[in-house]
């Protein structure tokens, strides 16, 4: 009897699919809400919710990477290059969120204000650390985040590769299902 992982823990799987979803909203709502005007019913409201979920997708990815640390997982199926394609890119993946994170944290804290999320808690601002820290912290943000949705394309695409082409079973391993 083989006690092999065949697929990602339950956890795991919310885990991934929650943030997944998580992040292409956040990024499609970035987007729309940068060209909110001042007379715009959700000219307050998209940023603070957008902070929000922000804070708490932060929160998540954290406890994300401990879930990965402390469990365990099923191997990596392909080609040597593809193996260490797809740690290269998830870890790409991290860094960038991280990225996204803490530049969306310097956007909304160089006045000193702290970001509330919703009506649970602020995280505390702690000010300007350095000149034109938001505009500088917005530019980073766009891009990290125009990055990242390209890498979680380049990721979805290689999934499909492996499920339609190749027929194994990296797909299934995410969706918990066995061949």
């Amino acid at each position: 009897m083989s006690s092999e992982v065949k697929n990602y823990n339950l956890l795991a799987r919310l885990l991934h699919w929650g943030s997944a979803l998580i992040i292409f909203g956040m990024f499609a709502v970035g987007l729309w809400m940068v060209d909110l005007n001042y007379y715009s019913s959700w000219y307050q409201t998209a940023p603070h919710w957008h902070k929000s979920i922000g804070v708490l997708l932060a929160l998540i990815t954290i406890i994300r990477i401990i879930w990965k640390l402390v469990s365990a997982a099923p191997k990596i199926e392909g080609s040597a290059l593809e193996k260490m394609s797809a740690h290269a890119v998830h870890r790409l993946l991290y860094v960038l969120m991280f990225v996204l994170f803490i530049s969306g944290y310097l956007i909304s804290t160089s006045d000193g204000r702290g970001v509330e999320v919703f009506d649970w808690f602020t995280v505390v601002g702690l000010g300007e650390w350095f000149p034109n820290q938001s505009d500088i912290s917005g530019i980073v943000h766009y891009y990290s985040a125009i990055i990242l949705i390209g890498f979680a394309v380049l990721h979805a695409a290689a999934a499909i590769k492996h499920h339609i082409v190749d027929k194994d079973n990296t797909l299934r391993k995410m969706i918990g299902a066995s061949k």
